[in-house]
C-alpha cells in the first residue's frame, strides 16, 4: 500500500452536521434548550430522533458510545415477518412486521435491506413435522400478500444443489420462506444522518453522568466527552431514556428507588468465511421455542444465536468460548462439518435483548417494548426491534406527546401527519449505482467490480461521494486490505460525513473490515493516523 495522503475534510449537505468540530457540536448543544433529548443512539434512540426532528421539534440525541456501538450492531442482520410468531398465534403481529419489512425493503432503504430466501430442514426426529412447517410458511406468505413468493415444501435434493453445505442424511423434506436481511450498523448510521438532515444535533461518545432537574422534572443532562474529557450539558424540555441494557442505569439517576423494569438476554453470533455457494439462508429448529440461523451475509456466513439470561455489565458483554461452541455444535444440525472448521472463523459478537422483567426462561420471554415514565418524567423505552424500528419510533412519538403535562403537546401535532414512507439518505437502485460506478469514471480510474458493488449496497447514491474522493486522491482508492472489497476513501468519507471517531467506529460498524477478519495492526494504525489528522 502506498502512503495516504491528506485528504481534506468534505463540504456536504449545509446540515448534515458531521462536518462540524467535537468542539462546536458541544457548544451547539449547550448554548440552546432543546425541545427533546433523547439518550441512546440505538435502534430506539436514532428512529424518534428521526421522527421527532421531521416533525419540526428541536432535537438532540447522544451516546455514551457510538451510534449502534453495542446491541444494535449486534443483531443476526434480519428485516422479518417473525416466522416463529406463528407458533403463539401471533399473527396481528406477523403482518405488521411484514408490512414494515416490505416498506423498507421498497420505500425507505431498497440500498440497504436486500431480500433474502430461507430454508428450513426437516428432520427425521426433529422437533416439527414437515407438514405443520409447510402450512406455516404458506400462512406466512399468506400474510405479506404473497407479496415476495408462496412458502411452500422442496425435496432435499434441490435445496442441496442451492446450498452444498447442508446436511441431507435423514433430511425429509425443506420449508421455504422469504424475508429480507440488511447491515444493522450501516442502517443506524444513515438514520442518524436522516435525522441530522432534518436539523437534529447528535454526538457520540458523549456519556451522562447526571441528570438536570428543575421543579422536580428532569430538564436535560450533565455529559462527559470520552475522548477529551470536556464536561458540558443540555438543557431539554423532554428527556428520552433510550439507552438499551443501560436504561435502568440512567432509570436511578432520576431516582435512586427506582426498581429494576427489564432483564437481559445474551445473542452471540459468529462469522464464518464460506467454503461453498450458499443461495439461501438456513433456519433450523433447534427445539420448540429456538431457531439457528446459517445466514449468507457479506459474502461470508453468519451463524446463531444464542439465548441466555445475562446479569453482569453490559459493557462487558462478549462472545465466549462457550457460546462459539454451542453455536457451532447447535449449527451442525444442519451444516457439514467442512463448512464448520473452526480456521475458518473471522469473528465472534455478542448483544443484550431487553426484555420484560419477569419470571420464566429468556428464550420464553416477549419480545416487547418496554415503557415507563419515571417520578421527574423522564420516559424510559427499551427494546424492540430493527423492522418495526420506525413503527416504534412513532409509538414513542405519540407516548412523548401524552405524558402528563409535556410541554411537547402542541408542538408534536406535525407528527400525526408525518409520510410514513419517507426515505433514507442515498436511496437508489444498488445495481445501477454500481453499473455507474463501473462506467462513469475519470480518465485513467479504475474500480474493482466487487468493490462498486460494495458500495453500492452500502452507501446508495452516496457512493459517489467516495468514488469522487478516490478519484481525486489515487491513494484513497486503494483497498483497505487486499482481501476485502472497501477502500481508503471509505474510511476519510466515515470521519468527515459519519461521525466516526475511533478505529473501531471505522472498521466494526462504517465498514466490515473487522467482520471479515481483516483489521490487522498496520491497517488499524492507518486508520488511526487517518482519524487523528481531521481538519
Amino acid at each position: 500500500m502506498s502512503t495516504l495522503q491528506r485528504v481534506p475534510t468534505l463540504g456536504t449537505h449545509p446540515t448534515a452536521g458531521s462536518n462540524a468540530s467535537r468542539a462546536e457540536t458541544r457548544e451547539q448543544l449547550a448554548k440552546a434548550t432543546y425541545d427533546l433529548l433523547v439518550i441512546g443512539g440505538g435502534i430506539l434512540g436514532t428512529s424518534v430522533a428521526w421522527h421527532a426532528a421531521q416533525s419540526g421539534l428541536r432535537v438532540a440525541m447522544v451516546d455514551a458510545g457510538d451510534f449502534a456501538g453495542a446491541t444494535s450492531s449486534a443483531s443476526s442482520k434480519l428485516v422479518h415477518g417473525g416466522l416463529r410468531y406463528l407458533q403463539t398465534g401471533s399473527v396481528k403481529l406477523v403482518a405488521e412486521n411484514h408490512h414494515e419489512r416490505r416498506v423498507l425493503a421498497k420505500d425507505v432503504a431498497p440500498h440497504l435491506v436486500n431480500p433474502l430466501t430461507f430454508y428450513l430442514p426437516v428432520y427425521k426426529g426433529g422437533p416439527v413435522g414437515a407438514a405443520k412447517l409447510g402450512a406455516g410458511v404458506f400462512a406466512y406468505s399468506a400474510l405479506s400478500a404473497f407479496g415476495d413468493g408462496i412458502g411452500k415444501i422442496i425435496s432435499p435434493a434441490r435445496a442441496a444443489a442451492d446450498n452444498p453445505g447442508l446436511k441431507t442424511d435423514n433430511l425429509k423434506a425443506v420449508a421455504v420462506y422469504y424475508d429480507h436481511q440488511m447491515n444493522d450498523s450501516r442502517v443506524a448510521v444513515m438514520t442518524v444522518r436522516a435525522a441530522v438532515e432534518s436539523g437534529a444535533v447528535v454526538l457520540n461518545h458523549a456519556e451522562v453522568t447526571g441528570l438536570r432537574m428543575t421543579r422536580g422534572r428532569v430538564s436535560g443532562a450533565e455529559l462527559k466527552d470520552r475522548l477529551d474529557g470536556t464536561e458540558f450539558g443540555v438543557d431539554a424540555r423532554v428527556v428520552l431514556n433510550a439507552t438499551g441494557p443501560w436504561v435502568d442505569h440512567l432509570r436511578r439517576m432520576e431516582d435512586k428507588h427506582s426498581m429494576p423494569s427489564i432483564r437481559l438476554s445474551k445473542g452471540a453470533h459468529i462469522v464464518m468465511k464460506r467454503k461453498s455457494p450458499w443461495k439461501a439462508a438456513m433456519a433450523t429448529p433447534i427445539d420448540k421455542y429456538r431457531i439457528t440461523f446459517a445466514l449468507p451475509w457479506e459474502d461470508q456466513l453468519l451463524l446463531g444465536t444464542t439465548d441466555e439470561a445475562y446479569e453482569g455489565d453490559p459493557a462487558d458483554v462478549r462472545a465466549t468460548e462457550a457460546d462459539i461452541q454451542q453455536i457451532l455444535d447447535e449449527a451442525a444440525f444442519s451444516v457439514k462439518d467442512a463448512d464448520l472448521d473452526r480456521s475458518l472463523m473471522t469473528y465472534a459478537f455478542a448483544g443484550l435483548r431487553v426484555l420484560p422483567g419477569g419470571p420464566g426462561g429468556v428464550e420464553k420471554a416477549k419480545r416487547e417494548t418496554v415503557v415507563s415514565e419515571g417520578a421527574g418524567g423522564m420516559l424510559s423505552v427499551a427494546g424492540g426491534k430493527w423492522t418495526t424500528y420506525r413503527h416504534i419510533g412513532r409509538v414513542v412519538m405519540d407516548k412523548l406527546a401524552k405524558l402528563p403535562g409535556s410541554p411537547l403537546t402542541e408542538d408534536m401535532e406535525p407528527v400525526k401527519s408525518l409520510v410514513r414512507r419517507i426515505a433514507l439518505p442515498g436511496v437508489a437502485n444498488p445495481n445501477a449505482v454500481a453499473h455507474r460506478l463501473l462506467v462513469d469514471r475519470e480518465p485513467g480510474s479504475r474500480m474493482d467490480p466487487l468493490t462498486a458493488r460494495h458500495l453500492a449496497s452500502h452507501y446508495g447514491s452516496l457512493a459517489f461521494d467516495i468514488a469522487r474522493l478516490a478519484n481525486e486522491n489515487p491513494a484513497l482508492a486503494e483497498r483497505i486490505h487486499p482481501d476485502g472489497p472497501e477502500i481508503w476513501a471509505q474510511v476519510a468519507y466515515a470521519r468527515d460525513n459519519e461521525w466516526a471517531e475511533t478505529a473501531d467506529d471505522v472498521l466494526r460498524r462504517r465498514t466490515t473490515v473487522t467482520v471479515r477478519g481483516l483489521d490487522s495492526a498496520e491497517v488499524r494504525g492507518r486508520v488511526e493516523e487517518m482519524l487523528a489528522d481531521k481538519a
